[in-house]
């Protein structure tokens, strides 16, 4: 039953796209040929209508194979976020591309504002049929319709917990016919006569612990009865989340990645931190002249954080655990670093972090002028050097220093799988507010899930979670 519903929405989508780019293409026509446009914008070449309908529908198609390429016909709905992302990559492939034909053929129109126009138009139509749709199918999974049936085996916490999960949130599309607390002959006799009534989609392990002979007779049972089988994760499957199978000799062999960041995904992003951070270096470079001039004039000091009170190297922690040197703005006062180890210090004014990390609200050490830069984190803008060098990226994990390193516990080094960044997940969530746990949850999560609309998402939201100063000491 699910799967057929969920077929039947990814099939809904092929025409309904088709129909929202002929709309936003007939929508940019109109808008062009308004009296009040033409008023403002007089038309030096005319548009046949017909023609350029046709030429529509062959774009339309065109652009549809576009959405497929980029992954916007998948039979399970992605999130709502994503979903619009690959629909503005898609769009505006397809306008590049319609761009490119206008150039070499000259045949369809020379008007820019409808070529605008219809790649404005087609990101919001598309986008706002894929809402209606997506609020559609969660109507529908609300009131019941196109549940999956399951029936869960197993006890304990993880068990009651899937069970409430189902039971409380319909919009996920499952419903519980039954629940048996293990596997034996009599589950096996009910399991059985409620399988051959047609009323069970799925069998759901939900015991990692059940005995190693009475699941594989489970699984023999649902492979025999053509019954979907799933299982709850064990110890190292829930510890991996990105796993490959490659076969030695015929003996499959499972390694345990620790970041989708490998192969094209490792090449893309280091291409991508080059080109933007060269982009971004020219677009701030007079932002950073400005900021250097009020920091040399307002206090004695270098106008870089460089090497601390001791004379030892700034250093960060990179990729692997490799130190680098760091620089970056400096916003304290001249040889005030010792004090974050002083005990009299910090037990005047505090430690607002848990865990390795110190952060002190309302830090006496830091200048006027380091303060508002640290406000709206404009000190770090030299950061992009950094990742033009190769030693950070522009999305990841804050780097921290060698000392706050050494303090980590075993799990906190997941972070450094990848390079630190200048923005990232725990940035967006709500920057020094967060406790060092949760700031590590979400960068591990970032590692395990990382794809290029994640980065894009995430470097899209930053500035306006840097102006709304949320977490900012």
């Amino acid at each position: 039953m699910r799967r057929k519903f969920d077929l039947t929405f990814a099939a809904l989508q092929l025409p309904l796209d088709g129909a929202a780019l002929i709309a936003a293409a007939i929508a940019a026509y109109t808008v062009r040929y308004l009296p009040e446009f033409i008023e403002v914008r007089p038309l030096f070449t005319q548009i046949n209508f017909d023609r350029y309908l046709a030429t529509s529908v062959l774009f339309a198609i065109v652009w549809i194979l576009i959405f497929a390429v980029a992954g916007l016909y998948a039979i399970r709905p992605r999130r709502a976020w994503s979903e619009l992302g690959r629909v503005i990559v898609g769009c505006t492939a397809g306008t590049a591309i319609l761009i490119a034909t206008v150039f070499f053929q000259r045949e369809l129109t020379t008007s820019r504002f409808i070529v605008i126009a219809v790649w404005a138009l087609s990101i919001a139509f598309v986008g706002a049929e894929r809402l209606i749709l997506r609020v559609v199918r969660h109507e529908l999974l609300r009131a019941g319709v196109g549940h999956r049936r399951v029936i869960i085996i197993g006890r304990g916490r993880t068990a009651d917990a899937l069970a409430k999960l189902y039971q409380d949130n319909p919009i996920l599309g499952f419903t519980i016919i039954r629940r048996f607390q293990g596997w034996s002959e009599q589950t096996q006799h009910d399991v059985d006569r409620l399988v051959r009534a047609n009323r069970v989609d799925e069998l759901l392990l939900a015991d990692p612990d059940l005995p190693k002979e009475d699941a594989l007779d489970l699984i023999a049972f649902a492979e025999e009865n053509h019954v979907a089988f799933k299982y709850l994760a064990d110890l190292f499957a829930a510890r991996f989340g990105n796993i490959e199978v490659t076969t030695n000799g015929g003996i499959p062999i499972i390694e345990a990645k620790r970041t989708s960041l490998d192969g094209w995904g490792r090449i893309f992003k280091r291409t991508f931190d080059i080109v933007a951070s060269l982009l971004l270096i020219l677009l701030v470079s007079p932002i950073m002249i400005i900021e250097a001039i009020l920091i040399k004039l307002t206090s004695a000091g270098p106008v870089f954080f460089g090497p601390h009170s001791d004379d030892t190297p700034a250093e960060r922690v990179g990729e692997a655990g490799r130190p680098f040197r760091y620089f970056k703005f400096r916003t304290m006062y001249a040889n005030v670093d010792r004090l974050r180890n002083d005990p009299s210090f910090l037990k005047k004014y505090g430690n607002l972090r848990h865990g390795p990390l110190m952060k002190i609200k309302d830090d006496p050490r830091v200048t006027p002028v380091g303060r508002f830069l640290r406000r709206y984190s404009l000190d770090e803008l030299p950061e992009l050097f950094l990742v033009l060098s190769g030693h950070m990226s522009l999305v990841g994990p804050r780097p921290h220093r060698p000392d706050e390193v050494s303090r980590y516990k075993s799990h906190h080094r997941r972070v450094l799988a990848i390079k630190p960044g200048i923005t990232g997940m725990a940035q967006i969530s709500g920057r020094a507010d967060l406790d060092f746990e949760d700031e590590v949850k979400l960068d591990t999560w970032y590692i395990e899930h990382w794809t290029p609309m994640l980065d894009l998402w995430i470097l899209l939201k930053t500035p306006g979670v840097v102006l709304a100063r949320k977490g900012a000491y």
